[in-house]
């Protein structure tokens, strides 16, 4: 039987399969690499735009710092005093459409538009919350006193409240009782502040957030 002989391939004879299979790893390499630095590029972009939009959202609805202007506060807070400010209470109310009501002795940030012809037009000012909506209150003889339906027969909040080591004397005499809507702020710097006893109350509405937390001077970091 004839037998038919394969002729070895010479050693020159390149080995094309091999060199297709570099290219191929080659391409696969270059394909897996350029992937790569596509989606570094994307997720860098990302974080640009992203950043400054979640930035603007957690400002505008859920916390803002605010630096202190001034010794209304005294010594409760100092001039140049960095805070933390909360807005979630506020924002939670105009999402269900309610008012926002603080409680009594916290302290808030809140617009002020100068309607009263005071030099602080269109600034925010932080003062301590006295008086609640329907709340009848009363200055006289330097002390503050508060009728309610919890209260009918008064009660003394400058002696009770948090602010009642500062307070020794509140000038000015004022008796009113406030609105379903109103706010009754002082400030703890009672001879120096300009408050509800002199522009009257404010409106929820113009309540910006509650002081949560004093982040500097560092050595006077505190919780509200």
């Amino acid at each position: 039987m004839e037998s038919i002989r394969i002729p070895d391939k010479p050693d020159d004879e390149p080995d094309t399969t091999h060199e297709e299979h570099q290219k191929i790893d080659k391409r696969r390499k270059h394909s897996r690499a350029r992937r790569e630095v596509r989606k570094e590029l994307f997720s860098t972009l990302a974080i640009l735009i992203l950043a400054p939009i979640i930035a603007i959202i957690l400002t505008v609805f859920v916390f803002q710092s605010y630096q202190v202007d001034g010794p209304s506060m005294e010594s409760t807070l100092h001039n140049n005093d960095r805070l933390i400010v909360t807005k979630l209470g506020k924002t939670w109310s105009e999402i269900t459409g309610g008012e926002y009501i603080p409680k009594r002795f916290s302290i808030i940030i809140f617009n002020y538009n100068g309607q009263s012809g005071f030099d602080v037009a269109n600034k925010q000012l932080v003062k301590r919350v006295i008086g609640l909506p329907g709340d009848h209150i009363v200055i006289k003889d330097g002390v503050v006193t508060v009728y309610n339906s919890e209260h009918p027969q008064g009660f003394y909040p400058d002696k009770v409240g948090p602010e009642a080591s500062v307070i020794t004397n509140t000038r000015g005499e004022l008796d009113r009782t406030l609105g379903s809507d109103e706010i009754f702020v002082m400030g703890d710097n009672r001879d120096n502040s300009l408050d509800s006893r002199e522009f009257g109350p404010i409106r929820s509405e113009d309540i910006v957030g509650t002081l949560r937390l004093r982040i500097y001077p560092f050595g006077a970091i505190r919780e509200f």
